[in-house]
C-alpha cells in the first residue's frame, strides 16, 4: 500500500435542503420519482390515506425484549436501552410493499401517488443527503465519538414530526431499518425495508402516546445497504423531510450486533 491508511469512508453528507411550509404545500406528491411538495392534489394524482397503527400486523423477525436497561432524558429526547434476549439481532429483508410498510405504520407513496401530510409543525426541510454503506457503523449511545464501530448495533426511533423517505438513487434502492416494539408483551419485530428506486415512504407524526399498544420505529441509516457487494459504489443518494431544529426524539437502542442480509434480486 502506498500509504498506512484508506481512503476516508463516506458516513453521511448533506448536499443540499429546501424549506417546506406545510400551510402553503401541505400535499407530498411522487412526480414520476421526484419528492414535490404542492399546494393542493395535483390534477391525475392518486390521493393516498395515510396507514393505520393496526397492533395486529406483525412482520419481521420477532425477539423478546427483556426490559429498559437504561432511560435518559436530554434536550434531544428520551433514550431507552432495551434489553434484548440472545445475541445476534437479525433485520428481515424485505420489499416496501404497500402491505410491508403498514406493518409498521407506513404509507409507502409510488409514483403519480401524492399524500397529505400531517405535522404540529408547519415549517420542515426536505435534505438531499448522500449515505455510504459504513454509516450504520457509527452510534451516539455508546460514548464512541465519531469512532468507525465494527458493529451496528439496534437504534430506532419515532417522534412527533412527519417523515418522507424518498429512494432517489439512480442506481440502488433505498434501505429503511424498521420495527414494532409491543412494551406489553415485551416483543419486538425488525425489517429493512427495501424501497424500490422512485417510491418513498411517509411516516407520520408518531409523538409518545402513554399506554400505546405498540410503537412504530425506524432508522434510516443503513440507507446505503444496498450498495454491499459492490466493488466500485459504497453510497446512495435519497431525499429526506425532517424537522431540522427543535424536533423532540424517542430513541429505542441495544448494543448487540445486528445482521442485515442482503435481498433476493435487491439491486
Amino acid at each position: 500500500m502506498p500509504n498506512a491508511f484508506f481512503d476516508p469512508p463516506v458516513l453521511i453528507k448533506e448536499r443540499q435542503a429546501i424549506s417546506i411550509d406545510l400551510t402553503q404545500t401541505p400535499w407530498f406528491y411522487n412526480d414520476g420519482g421526484d419528492p414535490t411538495y404542492t399546494a393542493s392534489l395535483p390534477s391525475g394524482a392518486a390521493a393516498l390515506t395515510p396507514a393505520p397503527t393496526d397492533p395486529a400486523l406483525a412482520l419481521g423477525y420477532e425477539y423478546d425484549v427483556t426490559g429498559d436497561l437504561s432511560v435518559q432524558t436530554s434536550s434531544y429526547g428520551v433514550e431507552t436501552q432495551l434489553g434484548f434476549a440472545g445475541r445476534d439481532i437479525y433485520y428481515e429483508p424485505m420489499w416496501a410493499t404497500r402491505e410491508a410498510a403498514a406493518a409498521f405504520g407506513i404509507t409507502l407513496v409510488e409514483p403519480g401517488q401524492a399524500i397529505r401530510l400531517a405535522s404540529p409543525v408547519s415549517e420542515l426541510s426536505q435534505f438531499e443527503y448522500e449515505y455510504g454503506v459504513f454509516a450504520g457503523h457509527w452510534s451516539p449511545y455508546q460514548n464512541t465519538g465519531n469512532a468507525l464501530l465494527t458493529v451496528v448495533c439496534t437504534d430506532l426511533e419515532h417522534h412527533d414530526f412527519p417523515h418522507i423517505f424518498a429512494s432517489t438513487d439512480p442506481v440502488y434502492p433505498l434501505v429503511i431499518s424498521v420495527g414494532r416494539y409491543w412494551p406489553g408483551r415485551g416483543r419486538i419485530r425488525l425489517a429493512d425495508l427495501w424501497v424500490p428506486r422512485g417510491s418513498a415512504l411517509y411516516i407520520p407524526p408518531m409523538p409518545l402516546e402513554f399506554g400505546a399498544e405498540c410503537y412504530d420505529l425506524h432508522n434510516n441509516r443503513n440507507s446505503a445497504r444496498a450498495c454491499w457487494g459492490d466493488i466500485h459504489r459504497n453510497s446512495v443518494k435519497t431525499h429526506t423531510l425532517l424537522q431540522n431544529t427543535g424536533g423532540y426524539f424517542y430513541w429505542f437502542w441495544n448494543a448487540n450486533a445486528t445482521v442485515h442480509t442482503p435481498l433476493e434480486g435487491g439491486e
